[in-house]
């Protein structure tokens, strides 16, 4: 869900004279219809779902590629860490690429790349083939489920466009849930490839949805490909102390709900003795919570200030985690049945996944607001920090840390503690400044530009 935020803000930061980057350009009304279609709905929450599809679909079939191959854990956990650290370098390009291009040039010509490399891993004879392959497919699939972010922005305007980005965020979120059952569904037809061959057909079909879509950014809107533009942005805000500081917060605060989802496969096969059809038992639960969470956060925009509410994220989800933990201590060793022996190690993902929603879509803001007129390329590498961790926590992390649900527990806490360290870093720095204005009557001791 974070690379699509990425995608979104830099499409809406187009400029009025692409010569002075310090001009914002009023956005022009694009809007072809008072009320977003069903059709355009189900487009862009199905361009959404390709991503969880992509990862999640594969995990029961884990267990099956291994054996083939002869792959251990660590080494089948490369398929999704080579998917996301894929997905997280070319994430920082697909939305100036559909700037300059368009948005469907970019959708289209993504998902034929992936659709290549994903029915190409029906004829994967190796893991290293595959795990290439994996490559290929993160590299392309960012260029629809990120660029579809901006059409939003683009058809639509003030409320029409708020109420799409829900309707789409709640389609979104089932993804997880019914990927992961999905890939056992397909299991049941044959060996590991039945799996990649099905998302290979849903790819299809979001293609088609695609390409009857209207192209939402006209030619004379686009703005010049220029690659020296984009690099000095993105150098700006890389190295922005401040701007680093938080998205280090988010990445590793994040860390603490994905270190789960990354370990999908080792948590319910062999640490909960569950089969490749039960994914749907660690990932509902977990869904669950960030829905809700989600909610709170939507109900809350008004009455709590964004700064506190992140705080109280953080410091909740310190909470959860350190319950998380001592739960999976006292409680009895799962059964591999659905029994009451699984419910101990289940409810404290969810309450952490519900805590890490209260800070992480506000904490996006708090990085856009850091460059008000570079709000791409900052949401573009916030987005590359939590992505590259993601990748990071599949490939090297969750086979280390999943001895035990001890251990991974552990490994959770930690992470959080370490994302509210920085968060409360952030906010003494901020504090300090600003006690350093107010003897001068200063109004905002947070520099705009994010070099402090």
């Amino acid at each position: 869900m974070a690379a699509d935020q990425a995608a979104s803000a830099d499409g809406g930061a187009r400029r009025a004279d692409p010569a002075d980057p310090t001009v914002p350009a009023s956005r022009p009304d694009l809007t072809p219809r008072a009320r977003a279609s069903a059709r355009i709905t189900l487009t862009l929450a199905a361009l959404a779902m390709l991503g969880p599809f992509t990862i999640n679909t594969v995990f029961p079939a884990f267990s099956r590629i291994g054996e083939e191959f002869g792959a251990t854990d660590a080494q089948l956990q490369q398929l999704i860490s080579a998917y996301l650290g894929a997905f997280a370098v070319l994430s920082v390009f697909h939305g100036p690429l559909s700037d300059a291009l368009g948005r469907k040039k970019v959708m289209i010509g993504g998902l034929v790349i992936y659709l290549l490399a994903m029915f190409g891993a029906i004829l994967a004879g190796g893991l290293g083939v595959l795990i290439a392959l994996r490559i290929l497919q993160g590299a392309s699939a960012g260029a629809a489920t990120i660029v579809s972010r901006v059409v939003i922005r683009d058809l639509f305007e003030g409320a029409e466009a708020q109420r799409l980005m829900a309707r789409v965020m709640m389609i979104f979120a089932l993804a997880p849930v019914l990927a992961p059952a999905l890939g056992g569904w397909l299991l049941l037809l044959g060996d590991w490839r039945w799996v990649f061959a099905g998302v290979g057909i849903y790819g299809v079909v979001v293609l088609v949805l695609t390409a009857m879509m209207p192209e939402s950014l006209p030619r004379e809107h686009r703005t010049p490909l220029r690659l020296g533009s984009v690099m000095g942005a993105l150098w700006r805000v890389g190295r922005s102390p401040v701007m680093l500081r938080i998205a280090a917060a988010t990445a590793l605060g994040f860390a603490a709900h994905f270190v789960f989802v990354a370990s999908a496969p080792i948590i319910v096969v062999r640490l909960l003795g569950l089969g490749e059809q039960d994914f749907w038992v660690l990932f509902a639960p977990l869904i669950i919570g960030m829905i809700c969470g989600s909610w709170v956060v939507g109900r809350t925009a008004d009455a709590v200030d964004r700064s506190r509410l992140i705080t109280i994220g953080y410091l909740a989800t310190i909470v959860t985690s350190t319950v998380n933990l001592l739960m999976v201590i006292i409680a009895p060793t799962p059964s591999g049945s659905f029994e009451a022996s699984l419910l101990p190690v289940l409810v404290g993902p969810m309450l952490m996944s519900f805590t890490a929603s209260l800070f992480f879509a506000p904490i996006q803001l708090e990085i856009l607001d850091l460059f008000p007129h570079e709000r791409g390329a900052a949401a573009s590498l916030g987005t590359f920090f939590t992505l590259l961790t993601n990748a990071l926590l599949a490939g090297v992390i969750a086979p280390i840390v999943t001895a035990s649900l001890v251990t991974l527990a552990a490994t959770a806490l930690c992470f959080v503690l370490a994302g509210s360290a920085l968060w409360g870093w952030h906010l003494v720095v901020r504090r300090r400044l600003l006690d350093r204005a107010e003897p001068t009557g200063g109004a905002a001791a947070e520099p705009v530009d994010g070099t402090r």
